[in-house]
């Protein structure tokens, strides 16, 4: 069968849409809700342009669904605020560390290198904390893609239907 034929995505694949998806559906929440709160009309439409993006990024990345590896059909019931929350807090952490190894390699002071270190350090144990919480509490199944993967399309179909 050739690359073309294929109709299940590739395990790498399918984790980058987790993570496009997951990310781009709690931003998605946060910019509804704050679009409310802008009385600058001309950043307001640039909230507004933003949240149309991302609504259509997303829909175009659910039918992929369809084609992932594993296939899931459990349900479990969480408390909705928390894991929002949280998972917010996981995707900051992230991006956090990444960005601090970037920032690490382009700095030639060796102060700020060492606080830079120091800065990362701290927000690998954070992103370590607050993933144990999620997956204590079921917020993060990292361990079964089929219940990770049926919250991603929640989380963006909820995010979708949010007003703003």
């Amino acid at each position: 069968m050739s690359v073309e034929e294929r109709r299940t995505l590739a395990w790498h694949e399918t984790l980058e849409l987790h993570e496009l998806v997951a990310f781009q559906s709690n931003g998605l929440m946060k910019l509804k809700m704050m679009v409310k709160k802008i009385d600058d009309p001309e950043l307001k439409r640039i909230y507004i342009k933003a949240i149309k993006d991302i609504e259509l990024n997303i829909r175009e990345l659910l039918p992929f669904y369809s084609a992932v590896p594993v296939a899931g059909n459990r349900n479990q019931s969480v408390q909705p605020g928390l894991g929002f929350y949280s998972g917010d807090l996981l995707g900051l952490l992230k991006t956090s560390v990444r960005n601090y190894s970037i920032a690490i390699t382009e700095t030639a002071t060796p102060v700020l290198r060492k606080t830079l270190t120091n800065h990362l350090l701290r927000g690998i144990k954070g992103h370590e904390q607050i993933f144990n919480y999620m997956y204590r509490k079921g917020y993060y199944p990292a361990y079964d893609l089929g219940q990770l993967l049926m919250n991603d399309v929640k989380n963006a179909n909820k995010a979708l239907s949010m007003d703003y």
